[in-house]
């Protein structure tokens, strides 16, 4: 019995011990090496690097695409599926009938694929990428197509000579200069990817040939006049939808609750309701405010904390400044700006014969936030105002006033009152708030000290009142708390969390630091997680099933409408009768994708929609879109006419379909190979890939 693969684009060909590429856009999608990639000492970091490096060197650039194909080709082993592997049999990764790719075949390619992405991705390479990325999937899928595009090309009978290998190799431009072929610089390439001539020579031969096996396939696509017309009309023509919406909410009221109904939905339901384990704490905290007095400073200490911490200290350069503001709004049109910029004329004349600026600040600005300070904007760094403003304000000197500066808020005249230049506060400036600092960093650690001699002592017999009675500090406890909840009197915590619920009866924990002190506790009580009675949960159940029950109700009532619709009733009179709204999307086409105008996500109404033939056909179903019930006829649709297209277009639109049923035909080939093969995943491998999902 075939099995059925996850689906992936194919790009490779296998045959026995021989590995390729046939991909000549997209290789890092389906590479598969026999060795590991050498990321360690630069074999793929290094080109990357490189090229990050020299960004202006085309032939590094010509070099890195071109190799990179023939890189990432390796030489697989196949074995058969009877060869004997380790004593549990597990040497065999996937077998394509009578041929059988090994664990360490996969694994590499695997490797290699992951090394390729992550050093394209670097940080932002995430487990979570990964499993978008799907490699494991991708890396089985190019492994068994290589073995079935291997059988393919045999069948075609297919072959690449020596003087269509030397056409090709001297045609790739990494390796010319001034237009032909260099072998100097050909030697060149290689040794950068530790390649020997015959190891690429050997691998451009696998990849041609494969190219000519995909070629083979879908050589015999055609697109004709019709395909044509049919994408124009598809990309271009619009529809309008009318439709109403069934809420749940809607029928909230009408929701009775019936005693042996809630029961048996409870019953259904039940394990949604389930309480999770819960743990109740005794702990101490050991507070640094209360050791502060047992602390000692010395002016060593002070001067340590200084050094350590001089970016706490750091003096930014800053200006003092006062201004008039003549503001001019964003969207006034010229006539209004060059009536400001008069006035603000007017105002930087009065300033230049002496008159004074906190007057004249009270009589022009209309910066009202610093009009009752005199115009006074305080010292500011740089990077606080908007760069204009910024640049006159550090060029003058106290005392000084500018020219008429512009900004996006309008027409400033600023005066300079004072400048600081950058530096660091010294030590005696700062003594009080380096000394505050000490004591409080020296009492945490006192605080932890004391908690560890605590825990030290009683540890192994639990005695936290003993721990309590020694340090002077009274038991405190904790509410029942869940593993993700907050808890009561020492806040949200995933460290005491998780070392709670690890607890047994008579542990302490190692001490925990939290913004309050340090803590000490013990397991005071635990809860196992349950099913509750229906009493216990019944607000929760009750609300669940009128929840339920409300969406029933709905999806019931857009049944019904529908059926009304498809009996002849017109949408208009059938929403008035239910008194239910009668919205339109509006003209939009399948640009749009997934997303329909005032609808939201909807992909299958979109294509179902787009299906109709005439105007006022109804969708032929009801539709859920973000949680209400949708029932929808087609109001208007906007044809195009193919017609209209001139050449230029008609050829784009014809590349576009051959490309895409190319890939199509390509695709159905490879299911069509993977249907008529035997192909048998280990379990291994195929946990692997679901755990992607």
């Amino acid at each position: 019995m075939a099995f059925t693969l996850p689906k992936s684009p194919g790009h490779f060909k296998l045959e026995k011990g021989k590995r390729y590429c046939i991909c000549a856009v997209d290789c890092l999608t389906c590479c598969a090496v026999s060795k590991p990639l050498n990321t360690r000492k630069g074999v793929i970091t290094g080109m990357l690097d490189l090229i990050r490096k020299k960004q202006k060197s085309v032939f590094i650039k010509l070099a890195f695409a071109i190799i990179i194909l023939s890189f990432v080709i390796g030489y697989a082993m196949l074995t058969s599926p009877g060869d004997s592997g380790d004593a549990q049999g597990n040497s065999v990764a996937v077998t394509i009938d009578d041929a059988a790719i090994s664990f360490a075949d996969y694994q590499t390619a695997y490797s290699n694929l992951y090394s390729l992405y992550q050093n394209i991705y670097r940080e932002q390479f995430t487990p979570e990428l990964e499993k978008q990325l799907g490699l494991r999937r991708r890396t089985l899928d190019m492994l068994v197509e290589q073995v079935l595009l291997s059988r393919e090309a045999t069948r075609l009978g297919l072959k690449i000579g020596d003087k269509e290998l030397v056409s090709a190799i001297a045609g790739v431009p990494a390796f010319q200069e001034n237009g032909v072929f260099n072998k100097d610089r050909y030697l060149q390439v290689l040794a950068y990817q530790r390649l020997t001539p015959e190891e690429f020579e050997g691998r451009q031969r696998q990849q041609l040939l494969a190219e000519k096996a995909r070629e083979a396939i879908i050589g015999q696509v055609e697109v004709g006049d019709g395909d044509i017309n049919e994408e124009y009309r598809r990309q271009n023509e619009q529809i309008n939808l009318a439709f109403v919406r069934l809420t749940p909410a809607r029928f909230e009221d009408r929701v009775r609750i019936d005693e042996e109904e809630l029961k048996a939905f409870y019953e259904s339901a039940k394990e949604g309701f389930r309480l999770p384990e819960t743990v109740a704490l005794r702990y101490l905290l050991f507070d640094p405010a209360r050791y502060a007095g047992e602390v000692t400073v010395v002016d060593e200490d002070l001067e340590k904390y200084y050094r350590r911490n001089l970016d706490k200290f750091d003096i930014p350069e800053q200006v003092k400044a006062a201004h008039i503001l003549i503001k001019v709004p964003l969207d006034a049109d010229p006539a209004s700006r060059e009536s400001q910029r008069q006035r603000a004329d007017k105002v930087l004349a009065e300033v230049k014969e002496g008159k004074d600026f906190a007057a004249l600040v009270r009589q022009y600005s209309d910066d009202q936030g610093t009009v009752p300070k005199d115009g006074d904007l305080g010292f500011f760094p740089r990077g606080v105002m908007v760069p204009e403003f910024e640049q006159a304000a550090f060029a003058m000197k106290p005392g000084e006033t500018s020219e008429i500066v512009t900004t996006p808020f309008g027409y400033h005249i600023i005066r300079c009152d004072g400048y600081i230049e950058p530096g660091i506060k010294p030590l005696e400036e700062v003594r009080d708030e380096v000394q505050a600092e000490v004591v409080a960093e020296k009492s945490r650690q006192l605080a932890l000290e004391k908690a560890m001699d605590a825990y030290n002592i009683n540890r192994k017999t639990g005695d936290l009142e003993s721990a309590a009675q020694a340090n002077g500090l009274e038991i405190q406890e904790t509410g029942f708390f869940k593993r993700d909840g907050a808890i009561d009197g020492l806040g949200a915590s995933p460290e005491i969390s998780s070392a709670a619920f690890a607890l047994g009866e008579k542990d302490l924990a190692r001490p925990l630091t939290l913004s309050q002190g340090v803590v000490l506790f013990g397991l005071k009580e635990r809860q196992a997680s349950r099913v509750p009675e229906l009493s216990e949960v019944r607000g929760a159940v009750e609300e669940a099933y009128r929840k339920q029950r409300s969406q029933e109700l709905a999806r019931a009532a857009a049944d019904e409408l529908l059926a009304a619709l498809q009996a002849g009733g017109a949408l208009q009179d059938q929403a008035a009768a239910e008194r239910l709204n009668v919205e339109e999307t509006g003209l939009f086409s399948r640009a749009y994708g997934e997303f329909l105008p005032r609808l939201g996500n909807a992909p299958e109404l979109a294509q179902a929609a787009f299906a109709l033939e005439q105007e006022q056909a109804v969708v032929p179903a009801v539709h859920e879109v973000d949680g209400t019930f949708v029932v929808a006829v087609l109001k208007e649709r906007q044809a195009v006419d193919p017609a209209t297209i001139d050449a230029a277009g008609r050829e784009e639109l014809k590349g576009m379909v051959l490309t895409r049923k190319k890939e199509e035909l390509f695709k159905e080939k490879m299911a069509a190979l993977k249907s008529e093969a035997n192909i048998v995943v280990s379990p291994a491998i195929q946990a692997s890939i679901e755990k992607d999902i």
